[in-house]
C-alpha cells in the first residue's frame, strides 16, 4: 500500500502538469472532481486550480472521499510498504504512430474508429493527438515509414484494452473500418479483433485476460 509521502508527490506532479497545461491531467481532473466536470479541458487548465484541489484528486483516485480521510486510512501502513514511497509511478502509457498525412490521419481516426482530436501542432501539422474516453494516440508525421514491416507480421502499433468488445467491434463494422483480423478468441482466453489504419500501423482492441 502506498505511504502518505507517495500520495503526497503524486498531488505535487498533478500540480505540476495543471501548470504545464499538460491535457490528460484536464481529463483526469474533470472526470473525478464534480465542481469541474461542467468544464472543457481547455477551461479546466485556465481555472484555478491549488495544491488541496491536487491532493482531493489523489485521495478521491484513491478510493477516499478527502485528503483528509486518505491521511487517516494511511494510520496502519506498516514500516514494509514505506519503500514504496520510491518506487516510480507510471501516470499514462501514450503510444505514437508514425503517420504520412495528420490531417487524414485524424479524418480516418474520427470517422472510422470514434476518436476526437484533442490537437494538432505546426502548420502545416506535424503533431497531433486523438483520444477516446481513456485512450490516447498521438500521431507523429513523417515522410517515410520508420522501418519496413512485412504485413505478414502482425507488428502492433499500440493495445487497446477493453471490456465489450463485440459492441465495439459491430460499431467498427458498420463505419467500415478496415480489419486486419477480425473478432476472434486467442488460446490464451483474450478476444481481439486488429485494425489497420492508412499508413499500416495494427491498433489492436483486446479484453483483458484475468
Amino acid at each position: 500500500m502506498p505511504t502518505l509521502e507517495h500520495h503526497k508527490k503524486q498531488a505535487k506532479l498533478y500540480l505540476k502538469w495543471h501548470r504545464e497545461r499538460y491535457y490528460p491531467v484536464a481529463d483526469a481532473i474533470g472526470s473525478i472532481l464534480p465542481r469541474f466536470r461542467h468544464l472543457t479541458d481547455s477551461q479546466i487548465l485556465d481555472h484555478g486550480f491549488k495544491l488541496a484541489d491536487a491532493q482531493e484528486l489523489v485521495a478521491r483516485k484513491s478510493g477516499f472521499e478527502s485528503w483528509q480521510a486518505l491521511k487517516k486510512g494511511l494510520q496502519t501502513v506498516t514500516d514494509r510498504t514505506a519503500t514504496d514511497a520510491a518506487r516510480p509511478f507510471l501516470a499514462f502509457a501514450e503510444p505514437q504512430l508514425f503517420v504520412s498525412d495528420i490531417e487524414a490521419a485524424c479524418d480516418f481516426y474520427r470517422q472510422k474508429l470514434g476518436f476526437q482530436t484533442r490537437f494538432t501542432y505546426g502548420e502545416p501539422p506535424f503533431y497531433a493527438q486523438i483520444i477516446r474516453d481513456g485512450v490516447r494516440l498521438n500521431l507523429r508525421h513523417v515522410d517515410k515509414p520508420p522501418f519496413a514491416a512485412n504485413p505478414a507480421d502482425d507488428l502492433l502499433a499500440a493495445t487497446i484494452v477493453l471490456d465489450n468488445i463485440k459492441a465495439l467491434f459491430l460499431e467498427f463494422q458498420a463505419a467500415e473500418a478496415p480489419f486486419h483480423q477480425t473478432l476472434r478468441t486467442e488460446p490464451w482466453g483474450a478476444r481481439t479483433f486488429i485494425v489497420r489504419d492508412p499508413d499500416g500501423n495494427l491498433i489492436c482492441f483486446a479484453t483483458s485476460v484475468n
